[in-house]
C-alpha cells in the first residue's frame, strides 16, 4: 500500500555529523548565565554613573561594590575573562532610574533563574542579593514620590 521510504533519515545525519559542535546543557546555561550577569553589570554601572553624577555618595559606593562582584561572577563563568565595561558618557538622564531599577530586578531575577537550573551557589546568592537591592530602590522611590 505505501511505498517505503528509501533516503536515510535527516536526523540520524544530523545527530552522526562530527564536524558539528555540541554543547552540553551544563556549558549552555553556563554562557546563558554569563550573559544575564553581563547584562546586570551593564545596568549597573549606569545606575552607579547616575548615583555618582546625582552625589548620592552611599548609593553610587554600594553599586560600585555590586558591579564589582558581579564582574567577578562573570571573570568565574566565563573562564577567567574579565567582562568589558564600559563607562556611560555624561551621566544620562536621571529621570531614568526608576526604569533602571526595574530593568536590573529583572535581569537578576533571570539569573537567579537559569542560576538556580545550574545549581551555582554563588550566581544564586548574588542575583538574590540584587533583586532585593532593586525591590528596595524601587520601593523607596515609590515612598519619596507618593
Amino acid at each position: 500500500m505505501y511505498e517505503p521510504i528509501r533516503t536515510k533519515s535527516v536526523h540520524t545525519m544530523a545527530a552522526a555529523a562530527p564536524d558539528v559542535p555540541h554543547r552540553s546543557r551544563e556549558e549552555e546555561l553556563e554562557i546563558r548565565l554569563a550573559g544575564q550577569l553581563t547584562a546586570l553589570l551593564t545596568v549597573t554601572d549606569e545606575l552607579h554613573a547616575l548615583a555618582v553624577q546625582a552625589g548620592d555618595a552611599p548609593e553610587g559606593a554600594a553599586l560600585a561594590a555590586a558591579a564589582d562582584r558581579i564582574a567577578e561572577q562573570v571573570a568565574r563563568l566565563s573562564g577567567g575573562r574579565h567582562p568589558l565595561r564600559a563607562e556611560p558618557s555624561d551621566g544620562g538622564d536621571p529621570s531614568r532610574v526608576p526604569v533602571l531599577h526595574r530593568r536590573a530586578r529583572t535581569l537578576a531575577g533571570n539569573a537567579l533563574a537559569v542560576a538556580t537550573s545550574r545549581n551555582d551557589s554563588p550566581a544564586k546568592a548574588l542575583a538574590a542579593e540584587r533583586m532585593a537591592a532593586h525591590d528596595a530602590a524601587t520601593d523607596a522611590r515609590d515612598l519619596a514620590t507618593a
